[in-house]
């Protein structure tokens, strides 16, 4: 069995920029201000002695009607030393976070889905656009405020109408 990953270092050079989530069970836990996050994936995939070359996943949490309201949670592995560690990222509304596709190509399709489901925009990425829904598609399916039935349009006329201030999409 592999050793369990050090953060030290990474908490020593980022001092307070980057902190523990000590309630993380599963796996370690960083905490990361979205002004930080690049500097830190460049950090994790190129230390010699972490290696995280592998983003397996990025995923939206909404806590709406809480503030702030969203969260971007990374999933890293760092397959030489065979960890696994996950970072979180609080975001307000409008959310918004740079992207890191110059550090994990895998980030584009990941961020993609991101931007689509909860309307997170991730600055700097080179195809942000909607990857399930189509182009004309009204609001952020996986945002808390959305409604059940989605709004009402040609292709759903048994939707919600949207209201002024409906849905925050």
């Amino acid at each position: 069995m592999a050793e369990a990953v050090s953060l030290a270092g990474v908490l020593d050079r980022f001092g307070s920029r980057v902190t523990l989530d000590e309630t993380a069970a599963d796996m370690p836990c960083l905490w990361v201000a979205p002004e930080e996050l690049t500097e830190l994936c460049l950090f994790l995939r190129d230390d010699a002695g972490l290696q995280f070359n592998f983003l397996s996943d990025i995923c939206g949490v909404d806590f709406h009607p809480e503030e702030p309201r969203f969260l971007l949670v990374y999933h890293l592995a760092s397959i030489p030393n065979h960890w696994r560690l996950r970072l979180k990222c609080r975001l307000g509304d409008p959310p918004a976070a740079p992207t890191v596709t110059p550090v994990w190509t895998t980030a584009n399709w990941h961020e993609r889905e991101t931007y689509d489901m909860y309307g997170i925009h991730f600055d700097g990425h080179p195809d942000l656009r909607r990857l399930y829904m189509w182009d004309g598609f009204d609001g952020y399916p996986m945002r808390r405020d959305f409604p059940l039935r989605g709004y009402k349009d040609d292709m759903n006329p048994l939707g919600v109408e949207r209201t002024e201030n409906g849905g925050g999409a």
